[in-house]
């Protein structure tokens, strides 16, 4: 991989905090939560800077990968940013972290995090808004703001229902209950691929390089549409589906792609 320098051309156009490092695998951005001292927890700089990087995605990216350094992906929220916070500034923090994990599921590219040691909070929020989920078996999930007397403020308490059930998502947040990565994957599947620890960055890449090898289009087109579908009442959703069959479709290189298939007879679907 080859580490970026900021605001040059041919690199990441925008300066990024300390607390980010970012690195190029090819057409992959592989992203790095680095507050190993704090257990990779979101500061607002952090914040920040992860807003402003999936703000920023150069069109020679095509995928990206995100994890954090150390023994932990992301520990929740800078608690001692909020210890003296008003009801204002409390939006305000809400505010910024809604916006940011809006702005990863929506974001042009798949987005695969690497889950690794904590998994708390408002790092579960984060880990929710990616696309998919890889977790090591090293992880462990929680959401101890009942118990801490605060609340899901980064989007969570709408897509974590979602993923994992809202009985769940209550339970864990009134009685601090965590679940490690197999008992989240088997029991919750609140991720699609469990490894070895150690594995997952690996792993992230190699799929992220896989799905970077789709018609770009195609890509976007799963990433946007199927949030959205989801949430819209079966008609409505079908006339979505059906507007994007032809948007997918009347891409140039879809149809070549659907050309060399047709033609080679290659890349058939097999048994895994």
């Amino acid at each position: 991989m080859v580490q970026v320098q900021e605001g040059k051309d041919g690199v990441w156009p925008v300066a990024l905090p300390s607390c980010l490092g970012v690195a190029l695998d090819g057409k992959i951005a592989v992203l790095t939560l680095n507050r190993v001292a704090k257990r990779n927890a979101l500061s607002d700089e952090l914040v920040l800077g992860l807003q402003m990087f999936f703000s920023t995605i150069p069109a020679s990216v095509q995928g990206v990968v995100v994890h954090g350094a150390g023994d932990n992906f992301c520990a929740g929220l800078d608690l001692n940013e909020l210890k003296e916070t008003n009801t204002v500034e409390s939006f305000e923090t809400s505010v910024i972290g809604q916006r940011l994990n809006d702005t990863i599921q929506f974001c042009k590219v798949p987005v695969i995090s690497v889950l690794h040691g904590a998994v708390i909070g408002a790092g579960l929020e984060l880990a929710a808004a990616t696309h998919i989920r890889i977790a090591e078996k090293s992880a462990y999930y929680a959401l101890p703001e009942g118990t801490r007397g605060i609340f899901l403020g980064s989007g969570g308490s709408v897509r974590l229902p979602r993923l994992i059930g809202a009985a769940t998502v209550i339970d864990m947040m009134l009685s601090g209950r965590t679940y490690d990565a197999q008992e989240a994957h088997a029991l919750l599947r609140l991720s699609q691929y469990l490894v070895e620890p150690g594995e997952g960055l690996a792993k992230g890449i190699e799929l992220a390089k896989k799905i970077a090898g789709n018609a770009p289009l195609a890509n976007f087109s799963v990433i946007q549409a199927i949030p959205r579908i989801v949430e819209q009442d079966p008609q409505a959703g079908l006339f979505t589906e059906m507007l994007m069959v032809g948007v997918a479709q009347g891409d140039e290189e879809a149809k070549q792609r659907l050309r060399d298939f047709l033609d080679r007879k290659l890349n058939k679907v097999q048994r895994s």
